[in-house]
């Protein structure tokens, strides 16, 4: 049976429940007092006993809850219909989203109850779908194009190759090495952007403030270079999470700063703080002024900054990507700032590690 039909059964057979409960409390209370000797006799007129008022009461009471039977059915028909008519729309809509369009919504009117919590539950649930499936085709589609670039760099190069033999071997051999690089490079950051959204990692008790210097350290050559300077301070970060993965954040963190700076004379800021219930690691750079709305496209995979820089050191647009995915892998946050001086501000929260149980002896 449909739930309809089951509600208005139930509405129904209430009814009648409530009809026989009421002949039922007439006769108690009423009925069994009345005396069922023969009244006929006496003066002051016609007088009816108990066998005279069953006769007269029962066929009644039988109409009327034949009546009520009847009035349950139909008047529960239609208010279980009124009742279910939002979860109608719900199932409508699911329907529309199975086929594929995920820009239906129920946009349930009336009032706050429990199906317009649910309406907007699923509006919600079809908006962040939405978004997700449209993150995805871009995701795919600049993925496309920038592992098809190498390849098709180096047939380019091969063809040049094969056409001229006297072409400069070293040369050749030197730029398909780079693509080459380029193509590993991006590999690698895809397989480490899956990895984060899959969360296949083991958890450990790691200090993130110690992880932020160990990317210092391996970047310091590059900072150098572009003549940038470097400060870390901050106290102790305890987290719990992937090493391997926390290490890539910050990794790209830093490097993300050292890039998109000032192309001389420019600085990067590295904090990490602890908080009560979080762990919050800074990063901060100098460079151009950014508008909000470009920042807030940062993250998305494939994008660098205002234009595609290419340089020996510009990466593969997945840096802040991974740094969104790793964060939400750890069930973080993650913010982007644009500073009101030129450059950027992000910050990591993370939830705190708790201190390890002290297992020794009393």
């Amino acid at each position: 049976m449909s739930v309809r039909l089951k509600l208005t059964l139930s509405y129904a057979g209430f009814i009648m429940l409530s009809g026989a409960l009421l002949l039922v409390v007439v006769w108690v209370f009423l009925l069994r007092y009345v005396p069922d000797h023969d009244m006929s006799q006496v003066s002051v007129g016609f007088i009816p006993n108990r066998s005279d008022l069953e006769r007269a009461f029962v066929p009644n009471a039988a109409m009327a809850l034949v009546f009520l039977l009847m009035f349950g059915l139909v008047g529960g028909w239609i208010l279980a219909g009124r009742m279910l008519a939002p979860l109608a729309r719900i199932t409508h809509a699911t329907r529309i989203a199975a086929t594929g369009s995920l820009s239906h919504r129920i946009q349930l009117p009336g009032r706050a109850d429990e199906f317009r919590e649910l309406a907007d539950a699923f509006d919600t649930m079809l908006a962040r779908l939405e978004a997700h499936v449209a993150e995805q085709q871009r995701f795919a589609a600049n993925a496309s194009h920038d592992l098809r670039t190498p390849l098709a760099t180096t047939r380019a190069l091969l063809d040049v190759a094969r056409n001229d033999p006297d072409h400069n071997t070293a040369e050749l051999l030197e730029r398909l090495h780079t693509v080459n690089t380029r193509a590993i490079e991006l590999t690698e950051a895809l397989l480490l952007l899956s990895r984060a959204d899959q969360r296949s990692f083991t958890r450990e008790n790691i200090d993130l403030s110690l992880l932020a210097e160990e990317a210092v350290e391996m970047l310091l050559p590059l900072a150098e270079k572009r003549g940038l300077t470097i400060e870390v301070s901050g106290d102790i970060a305890p987290v719990l999470g992937s090493p391997v993965l926390l290490l890539q954040l910050t990794t790209n963190l830093v490097h993300n700063a050292i890039v998109h700076n000032l192309p001389a004379e420019g600085t990067v800021w590295i904090s990490t703080a602890a908080t009560p219930g979080v762990v919050r690691l800074a990063v901060e750079n100098t460079g151009e002024r950014l508008s909000p709305e470009l920042v807030s496209t940062l993250t998305e995979p494939f994008l660098r900054g205002t234009e595609r820089i290419h340089n020996d050191h510009a990466g593969v647009g997945l840096g802040l990507a991974i740094v969104a995915s790793i964060t939400r892998a750890h069930e973080g946050t993650l913010s982007l700032t644009p500073r009101t001086d030129g450059g950027l501000r992000i910050e990591v929260r993370l939830p705190v590690a708790a201190p390890p149980a002290d297992h020794s002896p009393l």
